[in-house]
């Protein structure tokens, strides 16, 4: 019997075509789509409800809680803003070297921080920088060109240093579930630097140059003034306080043991260490250690976290109920099957295909949505084609945060073009063209590494 002529086929597509509808159309938020599996698949017989209900509760959502809360007392504890100030001082007044230093400054905190926050944080700094060059310059075509690089530069900044490290934004720890899913093991957080930060730090350079040298070429002399402001508000933040020292610390272990997982469990002889209870190491941790211990203040505490992003947890244990009701069904090996039997493409031609696919396609959705359907699939594909599915996977997940063109695309986009200083053609022109790029850069990063 063909496999798509199985009855559990009809109920799996039925529920997940209502899903992506709902995710594409943005019906309703789309963490409550992410909500269906728990009702549909147990009542339509595709899965247990212990089946269903695993997933929500998989390592790497506890991967992403922990890093959530390292990034909320980061915020709390003004931590991120010291960062972004400091790098401003350092690159300089002239306007091409302040778009450079705010580029920099957001993509770094983009690394580990939710890049929504770092573009609502970096936006107010942009526009007391761009007040005061009204002030002290009359050329109004040069402000004019100045307010729209600082803030494309602001917003692209933000997209790509999400895709740096693993934990930077949600599509990657999507790609670290699936991967645990599918092999059992964690994705080292140490190798993904391998792909990201290569990756990160050219499309950074590339899309400095596209901006300031030929889509939009901007000059000028040093700005006066503009030193003054950004050392006024460094000297405004004062010392660093005890509670930013203690957010300093713990975050660096625990980059310190995400980075060196491997090598002390090595060291130790067992398997102690992983990408997961360490964010949750971090993470308690922020509850736990004290910034002043008489009055009883800890670094963070309960109530901070209802600014925690929760919805993202479940939309990503839906995406893995969703995905494992696709393999039940035999979907996803059906569809790994028919390319396997139905093309002729080369590796370099897939990764090729997928990225520009995912690319434009995550200018339409959310960029978690898309690799949550996305990923199952690539990684069957791999499978089936004798395709190394990491090859295809990796490429897929980077691309889903190249969202450049519109305002509606990714959060940073909108936050920016409600500054009023960006219109939708010259985002879109630019961002065009960081597609294109972005298409370029990841294909060959990734098919040199993995192919």
């Amino acid at each position: 019997m063909h496999p798509f002529a199985e009855p559990i086929v009809n109920r799996v597509l039925a529920v997940a075509s209502w899903m992506l509808i709902w995710w594409i159309l943005e019906v309703f938020p789309i963490f409550i789509t992410a909500l269906l599996p728990m009702v549909f698949f147990p009542a339509l017989e595709i899965l247990n409800l212990q089946e269903t209900f695993m997933p929500y509760g998989s390592p790497i959502v506890f991967l992403f809680l922990g890093g959530f809360i390292i990034a909320l007392a980061m915020e709390e504890r003004r931590l991120h803003e010291r960062i972004s100030y400091g790098l401003i001082r350092l690159t300089g007044t002239k306007p091409r070297q302040i778009i450079l230093g705010f580029m920099i400054a957001t993509a770094l905190v983009a690394m580990w921080i939710s890049n929504t926050a770092t573009a609502v944080m970096l936006l107010p700094i942009a526009l007391s920088v761009s007040k005061l060059l009204g002030e002290q310059s009359k050329d109004e075509q040069l402000l004019q060109r100045f307010r729209l690089l600082l803030m494309l530069g602001i917003a692209y900044a933000a997209n790509i240093g999400g895709t740096m490290t693993l934990i930077g934004t949600p599509p990657n720890l999507v790609f670290a579930g699936y991967y645990y899913e599918t092999f059992g093991v964690d994705f080292p957080f140490s190798r993904w630097f391998i792909f990201g930060l290569p990756t990160g730090g050219i499309l950074l350079f590339l899309t400095y140059q596209l901006l300031t040298r030929i889509l939009y070429p901007i000059g000028g002399s040093e700005i006066e003034g503009v030193k003054e402001l950004i050392q006024k508000k460094w000297k405004e933040m004062g010392r660093i306080s005890r509670a930013e020292g203690s957010v300093l610390v713990v975050f660096t272990i625990t980059v310190l043991l995400w980075v060196f997982a491997q090598p002390l469990n090595d060291l130790m002889g067992v398997r102690a260490l992983n990408n997961t209870n360490i964010a949750m190491f971090g993470g308690v941790a922020m509850f736990v250690v004290p910034v002043n211990w008489s009055e009883g203040e800890f670094i963070l505490d309960w109530k901070s976290t209802v600014k925690l992003p929760w919805g993202i947890l479940i939309l990503f244990g839906g995406g893995l109920t969703m995905a494992k009701g696709l393999e039940t069904a035999g979907i996803i090996q059906s569809i790994g099957e028919f390319f396997a039997n139905n093309t002729d493409l080369s590796p370099f031609a897939l990764v090729l295909l997928l990225t520009t696919f995912a690319v434009f396609a995550t200018e339409l959705m959310s960029n978690v949505a898309l690799v949550t359907v996305l990923l199952p699939v690539v990684i069957g594909i791999g499978k089936s084609t004798n395709v190394d599915p990491l090859l295809l996977a990796i490429p897929v997940t980077l691309a889903a945060s190249c969202a450049f063109m519109m305002p509606i695309s990714t959060p940073p986009n909108a936050v920016v073009y409600s500054s009023g200083y960006v219109s939708v053609k010259q985002m879109m022109r630019a961002g065009f063209w960081l597609n294109i790029i972005s298409i370029a850069v990841i294909t060959l990063i990734c098919y040199l590494i993995l192919g």
